[in-house]
């Protein structure tokens, strides 16, 4: 009879391979294991369980499929591990040619043509200009592809352009150019050349290097750019890196558009007659609400970050005639939806002497004009196509609709808060169903004539109906309001009773206030949040691509 220490054990329910050593308390899943470890002694036994009764004498032709299957094993083993160990080989020789390349390289020094014309310092726009003239050229590598043994590819970026260089011969056997990456600066002397018919790269020409040098090289491997940077990392991370993702195409090509836009607004107004004025951010007092008011020490005294610079504006009136100002505002509204930003840039204007159909037909006029504007200057015009393919400007008149009719929509459409419950007249219209509303009807929307419970203290009720308000909303499809604005109250009294109403201290506001009492006048006005025109124009997801660093809850670094 065989004693436990020759016989090997497997339990095919419950054995491992892993952690078994073949006894009866800790068998083997498979016969293969327990056939390796019998090692080929003849008078070691195999005993299997496959089911409750228990341990069985493993059969002949088990045995012998088991033993066939461990010698298939071995050989893949060693094969793997002969390839294992070539492939070990060639990394050791590649790398041991690579060092020696390098070392090479290092003696391998370029020095300029004296013989050839000084080069001109351009920038990469002045390149079709420059064409057939040689030129010295200084940027960021933005791409890089390495073509055989004697040539490359690099798309340099310096802000004003792309321009694609080609490196040949001794060029690319440098030391430098061996070792070049992605965000690296150089600087690049040749020809500019148009390219033949058939081939492509930006603005369809390519420099020929005669000379070229590294100015600051970037890391290569883990803390390589295109390892730091990528379209799906977390957005959170984007953000900690917003220096690095502000190199890539497309969030520059947002800040050129954005740059080209304030342009737009700017001689707007100048077409317009405006003039602009720069109001203070800081100041003692509230325009839209204390709760969302950003609170500083100031020399000992309270005071805010601005919500908004319309009541200095309405100060402009008498002196200036219309006025507006392009200035940053401040809102402590914890929210994180995609449209909001605690700190924006806020385009606001104020006109004297008007009607409130005369501010509505401004306000059409303004976005009317400077989309004109952006889309007659080819270079935006072209980022527009690029970040948002197929847009088309809004065509005019927009769609007048009072808050009255849109709570009527809501309904007659189905659109109910979360409750299931339908909005009522009285109540503010959050974005979601806003959105919803603006999105199916699928045209720029003037809202109009809101409660006047619902509006600011400073803001014209209505003479046929004293509930509401000459104000306005201006809705866009697919990212909803971009523009708030209203014509104010021009009598002294109802100011002074709206004071009272929402229990603000008038004295601060004396400034204001003297408006209504030397010389008085029907005056109305708006603000429009840059960052949302331009995540309408540009089909951006959130306002905040459309910041440089933007500021929200939670984020307010780098």
């Amino acid at each position: 009879m065989s004693s436990p220490a020759d016989i090997i054990y497997v339990d095919e329910l419950v054995g491992s391979d892993e952690t078994g050593n073949g006894t009866q308390s800790a068998p083997f899943k498979t016969a293969i294991k327990a056939v390796e470890k019998s090692d080929g002694d003849n008078n070691v036994k195999i005993q299997v369980k496959k089911d409750e009764e228990g341990f069985k004498d493993i059969s002949g032709a088990a045995l012998k499929k088991a033993k066939k299957s461990l010698v298939e094993q071995q050989r893949k083993a060693k094969k793997q591990e002969e390839q294992k160990k070539k492939q070990e080989d060639e990394q050791a020789k590649k790398a041991e040619e690579e060092a020696k390349a390098l070392e090479h390289a290092k003696s391998i020094v370029l020095t300029e043509d004296e013989s050839l014309p000084k080069a001109e310092k351009i920038k990469i726009r002045q390149g079709v200009e420059s064409r057939g003239k040689r030129v010295k050229v200084s940027g960021w590598v933005h791409r890089l592809r390495v073509q055989g043994k004697d040539m490359m590819f690099v798309i340099l970026r310096d802000g004003s352009g792309y321009l694609q260089c080609v490196l040949t011969g001794k060029q690319c056997h440098t030391y430098d150019a061996i070792t070049l990456s992605v965000e690296s600066t150089i600087t690049v002397h040749g020809v500019i050349n148009a390219l033949p018919e058939g081939k492509t790269a930006p603005d369809n020409h390519e420099l020929v290097v005669d000379y070229w040098y590294v100015v600051g090289k970037a890391p290569g491997g883990d803390d390589a750019f295109n390892n730091k940077v990528t379209t799906d990392a977390d957005p959170s991370y984007m953000l900690d890196n917003r220096h690095l993702v502000l190199r890539g195409e497309t969030a520059s090509a947002v800040l050129k558009a954005r740059a080209e836009v304030i342009k737009a607004f700017r001689a707007h107004y100048e077409s317009r007659g405006y003039t602009e004025v720069t109001p203070p951010c800081m100041v003692q007092t509230q325009v839209e609400g204390g709760a969302t008011l950003f609170e500083f020490n100031y020399y000992g005294e309270k005071a805010y970050l601005t919500q908004s610079s319309q009541l200095y504006l309405e100060t402009c009136l008498p002196s200036l005639g219309d006025v507006f100002c392009l200035a940053e505002s401040y809102r402590a509204e914890k929210s994180h939806t995609r449209r909001h930003l605690s700190e924006y840039s806020h385009l606001e204007a104020e006109m004297a002497f008007i009607s409130f159909d005369e501010m509505l037909d401004a306000l059409e006029d303004l976005i009317c004009d400077v989309i004109d504007r952006i889309m007659a200057h080819e270079p935006t015009r072209k980022l527009i196509e690029q970040l948002n393919p197929g847009f088309q400007p809004p065509a005019r008149p927009f769609l007048r609709m009072k808050y009255a009719d849109a709570i009527k929509y809501l309904k007659d459409n189905d659109i109910k808060k979360e409750d299931g419950s339908f909005y009522e007249f009285g109540e503010d219209i959050p974005e979601a169903p806003e959105r919803a509303m603006t999105d199916k009807i699928n045209r720029p929307i003037l809202l109009t004539h809101f409660p006047a419970d619902i509006k600011a203290f400073y803001m014209q009720k209505c003479d046929d109906d004293r509930t509401v308000t000459e104000s306005v909303d201006v809705l866009m499809p697919n990212v909803g309001e971009i523009v708030g604005g209203s014509m104010r109250m021009n009598d002294r009294e109802e100011l002074l009773e709206a004071y009272k109403k929402e229990g603000i201290d008038p004295a601060p506001y004396y400034w204001y206030t003297d408006q209504r009492k030397y010389g008085t006048t029907p005056h109305g006005g708006y603000g429009l949040g840059v960052e949302r025109f331009l995540a309408w124009l540009l089909n951006r997801y959130t306002v905040r691509e459309c910041s440089l660093y933007p500021r929200f809850t939670g984020r307010c670094t780098p």
